[in-house]
């Protein structure tokens, strides 16, 4: 089994090849569009594409004949993920470009990336650190995409493909709550508070209102100097919350692969939409908005595939308001959980990480659907009781 990774590597291009690299992504971006436009909305297949834009992106872009075919691959695709979202595909930003093995390769004696630009070929010097060294040691990746970041530097993304272990045979399952005030609490009592994360987003957020109101409303100079500072802070608090999720996950991975376990995790799709739907604040809908519970789930996916255990996502539905003993619908108020039938009281998200992993179980595990049974019980009438699952 192959597990498919993408390497950044930053490039320190001198500025003849700056300008070459500048009016290729131009280029390909406006060859993305003109085949979006030309093209009937309806067309997803790259080939068809191809064959009805290519010859007008050779002479009308310039672009080399890989670089037109990788162009019309990018409007085929792109438009089937917007099939799926049920919107068109509006427009393509001079950001970045696909590249293959033919107008792609990866130097290692020099560190170098050849790439064909408008003008032809180029040999690109890569800064590379330990890490980015130890993963592309010895490869041969045969495809890329070169890219312009926000902070304007420009960086090639290589895809490598590295073998992966078959899954482990389990034995239990780990489920993990997520959630804002803590990012993750596992069934095995492991938890990561999020307030640190709520303090430096909050900070940034403060820093962000200050250096815009000064970059509208101060001196010429002032305005220059705001403007400089919030493009330095850009992408730090991104960064700081991707360095958390993968201390998280590298730490749940392990201990799944140490104990032989599944992961089980909450499918929180759609829970931005629905929480905003209530009534909230400003400062609780921007935490709500920032909140990476995505980013963490595909953390802990990858690594799984790496490691050879298993993530599965299964329904949020009542996990953090079902008792995890006797699988009664209980109380829960605030961080607080007790269950009326059995009384069983304790803190909520731990009880919500043991449903999570006691549903993982049950579609994971030999006779799962024993891990969700339990007795019909009756009350002081003489009436049969059930539980709400």
């Amino acid at each position: 089994m192959e597990q498919v990774l993408t390497i950044v590597c930053k490039l320190n291009p001198n500025s003849q090849q700056v300008a070459q690299i500048e009016a290729t992504l131009e280029a390909f971006a406006n060859a993305c569009n003109y085949a979006n436009e030309q093209v009937k909305p309806q067309i997803t297949n790259k080939t068809t594409i191809q064959n009805m834009v290519y010859q007008d992106l050779r002479s009308k872009f310039l672009l080399s004949a890989n670089l037109a075919v990788r162009a019309c691959a990018r409007v085929g695709t792109n438009r089937k993920t917007a099939k799926q979202k049920n919107k068109p595909v509006k427009f393509f930003k001079p950001t970045s470009a696909d590249y293959d093995a033919r107008i792609f390769t990866f130097r290692e004696k020099d560190w170098t990336v050849s790439l064909t630009l408008i003008e032809g070929r180029e040999h690109i010097k890569m800064d590379v650190g330990n890490y980015q060294r130890g993963k592309l040691k010895s490869k041969k990746p045969t495809s890329a995409q070169l890219c312009k970041h926000r902070d304007g530097s420009y960086y090639i993304h290589i895809q490598i493909k590295d073998e992966v272990p078959e899954p482990l045979k389990p034995n239990n399952v780990i489920g993990v709550d997520f959630g804002r005030r803590d990012i993750a609490v596992t069934s095995n009592g492991d938890r990561w508070d999020g307030k640190q994360v709520t303090d430096i987003r909050d900070k940034y957020n403060r820093t962000r209102a200050s250096l815009q109101q000064k970059a509208t409303k101060g001196t010429r100079s002032t305005r220059r100097r705001a403007r400089q500072i919030l493009q330095r802070l850009s992408g730090r608090e991104g960064r700081f919350q991707q360095w958390i999720n993968h201390q998280i996950s590298y730490r749940i991975i392990s201990q799944a692969k140490s104990t032989k376990a599944i992961v089980a995790i909450e499918n929180l799709t759609g829970i931005r939409e629905r929480t905003n739907k209530q009534p909230r604040g400003k400062v609780e809908r921007r935490r709500t908005n920032s909140w990476s519970f995505y980013q963490l789930r595909y953390f802990l996916e990858y690594k799984g595939i790496k490691e050879g255990v298993e993530v599965i996502a299964v329904p949020p539905a009542y996990t953090s308001q079902t008792c995890h003993q006797c699988l009664y619908i209980g109380l829960r108020s605030d961080k607080r959980f007790k269950c009326g039938n059995c009384g069983w009281h304790g803190d909520a998200d731990l009880n919500g990480a043991k449903m999570i992993s006691l549903l993982g179980q049950s579609v994971s595990l030999p006779g799962g659907s024993g891990y969700l049974y339990c007795n019909l019980s009756t009350d002081s009438s003489g009436l049969l009781q059930s539980p709400a699952l």
